[in-house]
């Protein structure tokens, strides 16, 4: 009988210590500096950076959960693991260089128009009339080589921090800081229209 009871107590402290969950969320807030200390590297010129603009509120991020997963966090005190993005990879870097060389060439077509913003964190060619006709053909592959710069780097940033599975959160998180960070003038795509900063 002693030894019922002392099964049946060690069960329950053992299924009472177990309700504790580990919650590894989305580091938004680190994802946006990350975003912009790359940002501005990439867009530098001669020494100067832009100024980026302030990061969006990240508070919204956990009152955005489920109410299940309210309620569950609120019953079972939740242990959270916020953790910081690493963003100095050899391949982040090698990656990172090849956008910054790339920028001081696609820079002209930034300030003209022709080459804009899109809202998925990518860039295309958005009026091709202000190209020269013998530039349209260079314009679309510097276009076609940075999405493709781009996507690689999302994916590196993700696996780089050992979560694949926030590719498409970085993504947008760098969609909404490339146009945060862009300069006077500069075109962007927003709700499916083109806007100019």
């Amino acid at each position: 009988m002693r030894l019922l009871k002392w099964l049946m107590g060690s069960t329950a402290g053992l299924m009472l210590i177990s309700c504790v969950t580990i919650n590894i969320y989305f580091p938004a807030a680190a994802a946006e500096k990350a975003a912009d200390r790359i940002i501005e590297e990439v867009w530098s010129r001669d020494g100067t950076p832009p100024q980026p603009a302030a990061p969006e509120d990240s508070s919204q991020l956990k009152q955005n959960l489920p109410i299940a997963m309210q309620v569950l966090n609120w019953l079972v005190s939740p242990a959270q693991a916020e953790a910081n993005l690493n963003i100095n990879s050899p391949a982040i870097n090698a990656l990172q260089a090849k956008m910054k060389q790339r920028h001081e060439r696609l820079h002209p077509y930034y300030q003209t128009g022709a080459v804009g913003l899109t809202s998925d964190g990518l860039i295309t060619l958005r009026e091709a009339s202000a190209v020269p006709l013998k530039d349209r053909n260079t314009v679309n592959t510097l276009v076609a080589e940075e999405n493709q710069d781009r996507k690689a780097l999302y994916a590196e940033i993700a696996r780089a921090n050992g979560h694949p599975e926030w590719e498409s959160e970085i993504q947008e998180t760098f969609a909404r800081r490339w146009i945060s960070n862009a300069a006077k003038g500069w075109w962007f795509q927003q709700g499916g229209s083109w806007q100019q900063k």
